[in-house]
């Protein structure tokens, strides 16, 4: 598997005040992004990275980089973890609606040289891993009862 060229969180520019114009370019010559996906993309890294860290810190010495599908993991997980049920409603307000469009938002940040890339690093590494409504909607859909095991309303309530 390739891994997505995407920089540690040490390597992130959050504490350089140009990533906010960088971001600002890029809208201006992509604007299928709100600015907060950036934003959102930057923080899902840096928890992604140090939740790799923590898994497997001889790994994290050896590499900086994680790859497409790990780094979708992360920001599933990220966005559950931040918005909750809303998630998917979050992000697709700020144009997010499939895997492929993170790797967009990586891949225009890699172009400004904020992010770094291998030379086996691809924009397909960032296909559809996860369904949307699978990841961020179906979690919080209330569970199926088995067949047999239905009670009605009033026996719930011991009015039967």
């Amino acid at each position: 598997m390739t891994t997505v060229g995407v920089p540690t969180s040490a390597e992130l520019p959050m504490q350089n005040p140009d990533f906010g114009d960088v971001v600002a370019l890029i809208c201006k010559e992509d604007s299928r992004f709100d600015r907060k996906a950036y934003d959102f993309l930057r923080f899902g890294l840096d928890h992604t990275v140090k939740e790799f860290r923590k898994k497997d810190a001889a790994r994290a010495e050896r590499s900086r980089h994680v790859s497409g599908a790990e780094l979708l993991e992360g920001l599933r997980v990220f966005a559950l973890d931040q918005y909750g049920p809303l998630a998917k409603t979050v992000l697709n307000a700020w144009g997010i609606h499939r895997c492929r469009d993170f790797g967009d938002i990586v891949f225009n940040l890699i172009e400004y040289n904020v992010f770094s890339k291998t030379e086996n690093d691809r924009l397909e590494d960032f296909g559809d891993i996860f369904d949307f409504e699978e990841a961020f909607v179906k979690p919080f859909q209330p569970a199926r009862r088995r067949r047999g095991t239905d009670t009605s309303a009033a026996e719930a309530f011991g009015a039967a």
